[in-house]
This record gives C-alpha cells, sequence and structure tokens, in this order.
C-alpha cells in the first residue's frame, strides 16, 4: 500500500545494524568499481532502500553477500548507463594508508601497497573484482561466486591467474630495481 512505511517498526534496528556495519565496506567497494566516491554513496542507498524491502529472516543468514551483490548489480547498472568504465583515482588510493609505528616502515608499506594496487588496477576487470573481494572483504570463494556470477572454480583461476601476474609483474620491478642498486654501488668511486 501507497501509504505503508518501507520498513515495519520491528525491523528498523536490524536494518540500522546492517547500514553501521556495512556501509563503509560498500561504498568503498562501490566506489572501486565506478571510481567515484558520489556515485558509489548513490549506489550504496539504492542498496539499503532495496534492503528495507526485503523480509528479514530470508536475507538474515547471508546478510553481507545480499549486500554486496545488489551492490555490484546497482553499480554495473551505472556503469551500463554511462556506457564507460573508470580507474581507480589517486585520491582512492590514499585510503590504503598504513598505520605503521615507525614512519620509514610507513612509507615503505605505503609504496609497496599503491605498487600492488598499481599493478591490480593492471588486471583485467573480473580479475580485479575477485581479488578485491577475496582480500579487501574477506568473502570465501563461494560467496565471490555468488556476488558475481562467476562458476567457484572459475573465482579461484581468476585470483590465482591475478595474484600470479603481479608476483611477476613486482618481481620484475624489484629484480630491475635491486640490479640498478647492485650496478650503482659497485661503480661507487
Amino acid at each position: 500500500m501507497k501509504g505503508e512505511p518501507l520498513v515495519r517498526n520491528d525491523a528498523n534496528d536490524w536494518v540500522r545494524a546492517a547500514v553501521a556495519r556495512f556501509e563503509g565496506q560498500l561504498t568503498l567497494y562501490a566506489a572501486r568499481l565506478l571510481g567515484d566516491a558520489d556515485r558509489a554513496r548513490d549506489v550504496v542507498q539504492d542498496t539499503f532502500l532495496k534492503l528495507c524491502r526485503q523480509d528479514c529472516a530470508s536475507v538474515e543468514p547471508r546478510l553481507a553477500e545480499w549486500l554486496f551483490t545488489v551492490c555490484r548489480n546497482r553499480a554495473l547498472d551505472v556503469l551500463r548507463k554511462e556506457g564507460r568504465m573508470t580507474r581507480l583515482s589517486e585520491d582512492h588510493s590514499s585510503l590504503f594508508e598504513s598505520h605503521e609505528p615507525d614512519p620509514a616502515l610507513a612509507i615503505e608499506s605505503r609504496e609497496s601497497a599503491q605498487r600492488v594496487l598499481a599493478e591490480l588496477e593492471g588486471l583485467p576487470t573480473n580479475q580485479r573484482e575477485v581479488i578485491r573481494l577475496k582480500f579487501q572483504n574477506g568473502f570465501s570463494y563461494r560467496e565471490i561466486s555468488r556476488i558475481s556470477g562467476h562458476s567457484v572454480s572459475n573465482v579461484g583461476f581468476l585470483i590465482h591467474t591475478g595474484l600470479k601476474t603481479i608476483r611477476q609483474r613486482m618481481a620484475g620491478e624489484f629484480a630491475v630495481r635491486g640490479s640498478q642498486f647492485a650496478d650503482g654501488f659497485i661503480h661507487q668511486p
């Protein structure tokens, strides 16, 4: 009916708890998919509005999976509508700042994380997405399968292939930097 609230009073606390627990994670996830924090907030708002219309008992056992699936689908709808994909910006990479007490370690850790994120951005979209869902959101292969629509074995393959590619690229970078350092050290007067 038109006059009915979206959420029953007894479900208000459940929805509020879901928002408190998942809003930040979903916004970050959507921002990575969309490359835009404002559009990500809109997508997350749509996700929670859809949650308000769901039966608590049917969604609760798989709440995180349900929220990420709805958020992903909504973000992909936005991208399809705009007809373009955007990359992770430098502003978003700053979200991964280290909390190391030693400034030198913090700088080194931040630089390493930025190199890994840069390499991650060079991967195909499907590999980037499953790696983020696994390592940044902590989902199991089965949950990633249900969120992304890939089979469980394909999720494993995509993660393995993506990580292998990143390792190879990073190893190549370290080999070049190491030999440059050694050459400079050996040729010092």
